[in-house]
């Protein structure tokens, strides 16, 4: 759907209703499928969202679960309904892309605390209004745990392999120290086990923007018929920062005005990074939701591997049977080669089976959203590497092809 700024409320109307009955398949658990969350609360009942692209294969051994980062959604490769854009993985997930939707089957969901359909804080509550803030907070390990509920009722045993890049590569990591034996594979992308000060802080930014919004109302929002928008735009702009090199920013960039000869000694947007940023927040407030924001960004926050394991991070992976294939970029300064080299070491010294790739580029965090030839050689390499030890047969040429 394309809309004009005009429509704002049938904006929000759109927004909600797909947090409720999103254009994606759901899955819904009742009040006797609770999901366990790592908060010592329970949720029931619950829902999940998702998205599938591709066949499953007789013996069900061909499933690859993609997971999104931290406002992405399960439209991975379908367009966006809201804002008719195409899926934020078009790029590596499709027909002959490296995750290749000829050879393998894949499911991209929603994460728990979302807004696109899975439970979130913008959902019904079913003792009535929608949740707000009276939704416990979630971790990644909870995201997880909602995944694996939701390829348990699609019949799949184990996955092939679950590939993810940022928020999506530590819920990759998880998914490998959870449930070893149900990963084959996994490519955990731009990511760490956890969460370093730095990312913490830049967060918290964030969250101050949202709450210090007079339209926030303690997270009541939605039952107010608001939206904080400013405070929503403010943090999606201090983060977007994060995704980029400034490399990039100065060769997209560098001090060119927008749309002027000289600077106007005033505060409108003189600068095109400026008009850029604003122009970043504006749209993501079409498309997602405040509380969201801070509970996602939360999950983040908490995520570390290490501390279930006695502080160990290699007992995450003993003894795993899982094959891993771990990438970072060199100019990444929000998640650095350091900490996919942490991984990699903690991998090493569990034993198990990695290749690490660190993939040359100026374009910072974002990198795995974009057009980067090595990143989709290296996938389409591994996976196919990784299908020919599992027994999954490339799909048959097309006789009628050129």
């Amino acid at each position: 759907m394309t809309h004009h700024p005009d429509h704002e409320d049938a904006v929000s109307q759109a927004r909600l209703r797909e947090v409720d009955s999103p254009s994606s398949p759901v899955e819904r658990f009742g009040v006797d499928e609770p999901l366990v969350l790592d908060a010592g609360r329970t949720l029931a009942p619950w829902q999940i969202a998702y998205e599938t692209y591709g066949e499953l294969n007789a013996d069900r051994s061909n499933a690859i679960l993609v997971c999104h980062a931290l406002t992405g959604d399960q439209y991975a490769a379908s367009t966006h309904p809201i804002t008719g854009k195409p899926g934020w993985w078009s790029l590596m997930v499709g027909p002959g892309r490296p995750v290749d939707t000829d050879r393998f089957f894949v499911i991209c969901a929603n994460v728990l605390g979302g807004c696109a359909g899975t439970t979130g804080p913008a959902s019904r509550d079913p003792e009535g209004g929608r949740y707000g803030l009276k939704l416990p907070v979630v971790t990644i390990a909870d995201m997880v745990r909602a995944q694996a509920m939701l390829i348990d009722r699609l019949g799949i045993d184990t996955l092939f392999a679950v590939v993810g890049g940022s928020m999506g590569g530590m819920q990759v990591l998880e998914w490998a120290a959870s449930y070893p034996e149900r990963v084959f594979a996994a490519v955990p992308i731009a990511a760490g086990a956890r969460h370093s000060s730095q990312n913490i802080a830049f967060h918290e930014v964030g969250r101050q923007a949202i709450m210090a919004d007079p339209n926030w109302r303690g997270g009541r929002y939605l039952e107010e018929g608001l939206i904080p928008k400013k405070g929503l735009s403010v943090a999606r702009m201090a983060a977007h920062i994060t995704y980029v090199s400034e490399e990039a920013l100065h060769s997209k960039f560098g001090r060119a005005l927008q749309d002027r000869d000289q600077i106007t000694f005033g505060f409108d947007a003189d600068f095109q990074i400026e008009s850029y940023l604003r122009h970043q927040g504006s749209t993501f407030v079409d498309r997602f939701d405040a509380n969201s924001y801070l509970y996602v960004t939360r999950a983040m926050d908490y995520f570390d591997l290490a501390i279930d394991h006695r502080g160990v991070l290699a007992n995450a992976f003993r003894r795993s049977p899982t094959r891993f294939c771990v990438i970072s970029f060199t100019s990444d300064w929000l998640f650095p080669t350091k900490e996919s080299r942490n991984v990699v070491h903690a991998l090493n010294a569990a034993g198990a089976n990695v290749s690490f790739v660190e993939i040359e580029t100026d374009r910072g965090h974002d990198s795995f959203l974009l057009n980067e030839p090595e990143l989709f050689r290296v996938t389409r390499g591994f996976l196919t590497g990784a299908a020919h030890v599992r027994g999954i047969e490339p799909p048959a040429a097309d006789p009628d092809a050129e």
